[in-house]
């Protein structure tokens, strides 16, 4: 088993509790990281035989394009997605990060992980 990561895929996007959160936007930042056996594709050298990191993003594109309030619903989206695409994923790790947060004071981000496994 091996483990593929797409690490910093900023997206700007509609997501939050608050009215202004929904109409304004704001930047987020998500890292995937999903468990796939690689053995052939190491051997193959073919794209055909892993699970296309290209394929990956653009289903976290779509996704994360679709407003929710919460972060923790994004996460879930997104690792549902996956699990559903690409029957080669056993397990995958999401984390959304929401940067710039509005709570009143100064703040890099928040971030909300989520972990799945094929089995859920």
């Amino acid at each position: 088993m091996s483990k593929i990561t797409l690490n910093g895929m900023h997206f700007y996007a509609f997501h939050g509790c608050f009215a202004e959160e929904q109409a304004i936007g704001t930047h987020f930042v998500l890292d995937v990281a999903f468990e796939t056996d690689t053995r052939r594709a190491q051997q193959s050298d073919n794209i055909a035989d892993t699970v296309s990191y290209l394929d990956v993003y653009q289903a976290v594109k779509r996704e994360v394009e679709r407003p929710s309030h919460l972060l923790e619903h994004v996460g879930e989206r997104v690792a549902n997605a996956l699990l559903a695409e690409f029957a080669a994923i056993e397990r995958v790790e999401v984390r959304v990060s929401k940067l710039n947060p509005p709570l009143g004071g100064q703040l890099d981000s928040v971030t909300v992980e989520i972990t799945k496994d094929r089995a859920q």
